[in-house]
């Protein structure tokens, strides 16, 4: 409390570290049961109300049945190992390691694992209150 002579509401603070390490590994797989994938999400487990990182484990030949897009939030995928394919909206890209993929908001974005699987870190900006994120079923077909 600051003393002003005045009585004053003392507020709970805690102090933020400059800096957090965590791994991946150690991380709760967050992916559905009927997927052939693993889904690691760092934000909380970093404490980072400004980035998103994850991680995206593809078994060999796996695909995400659905696209996704966001209403603000661009987001950039770093192919780490493995290799496969992208796609976003009508467009099909390939992935190999070290690829870097930016994605605008808009755009719908799926992923589909080569032969030796596919390994994605994601990093995104600030989530937004109230969700950002809008899921496309049977976006393959």
């Amino acid at each position: 409390m600051h003393g002003s002579g005045r009585s004053a509401h003392r507020c709970e603070t805690f102090e933020m570290p400059d800096w957090t390490k965590k791994n991946f590994d150690d991380l709760r797989d967050v992916s559905p049961r009927d997927v052939q994938m693993q889904w690691r999400f760092a934000r909380e487990a970093l404490r980072s109300p400004e980035r998103g990182v994850s991680r995206f484990t593809y078994d060999p030949g796996a695909r995400m049945p659905w696209g996704h897009r966001h209403r603000v939030q661009e987001e950039a995928y770093v192919v780490v190992a493995g290799s496969g394919c992208a796609k976003l909206d009508d467009e099909v890209v390939e992935l190999s390691v070290w690829d870097v993929l930016r994605v605008a908001p808009a755009v719908v974005r799926s992923f589909e694992a080569g032969p030796e699987g596919l390994d994605v870190i994601c990093i995104g900006g600030r989530k937004p209150k109230g969700g950002d994120t809008e899921r496309f079923e049977d976006f393959w077909d």
